[in-house]
């Protein structure tokens, strides 16, 4: 399986800023899938490079891309509205758990725009661009993408 992590950040892919967040997701991911293929990568602010990107990730047959950044109420932040050119079908719970949950620890949850949705079989999810909000985000939804993956892949249609 394919799993994907896309950071988004303009000061990181100027070399400004170190990406923080990314790998803490890779590394988050690759404990509740150890047997995977992930791949990583690195963009700026751009909303047609992250829909270009994003729809080759899943032609290429990812089953879940993490976008991390992009998401604020910045005039850069675009990585909702490319998401949203891409998908066929929203998942809003997805980013409704992150918000909920994470507004428990850092009120300022509820400012992310982050959306989830598939494309094809490809499970795309915005989170947060902080390594904290990123981790905690991931968290929040971890055991729903197992189930969410299973289904979007054909398998099992209800636990």
């Amino acid at each position: 399986m394919l799993l994907a992590i896309l950071t988004i950040s303009d000061r990181c892919s100027q070399g400004l800023l170190e990406d923080t967040a990314g790998p803490a997701v890779a590394a988050l991911l690759g404990r509740h899938w150890p047997e995977a293929e992930f791949w990583t990568g690195l963009l700026p602010d751009d909303e047609d490079a992250i829909v270009t990107t994003l729809k080759e990730l899943s032609q290429q047959g990812a089953a879940l891309i993490l976008t991390v950044g992009g998401t604020g109420l910045g005039p850069r932040d675009r990585t909702p509205e490319a998401t949203r050119r891409v998908i066929d079908r929203e998942a809003p719970g997805l980013a409704e758990a992150m918000r909920s949950q994470g507004a428990e620890c850092n009120p300022f949850a509820w400012l992310s725009r982050g959306v989830a949705g598939l494309i094809r079989n490809t499970l795309i999810v915005n989170l947060p661009g902080s390594q904290r909000g990123a981790e905690e985000s991931l968290t929040s939804i971890i055991a729903l993408l197992h189930h969410g993956l299973e289904v979007a892949a054909g398998g099992q249609a209800h636990p």
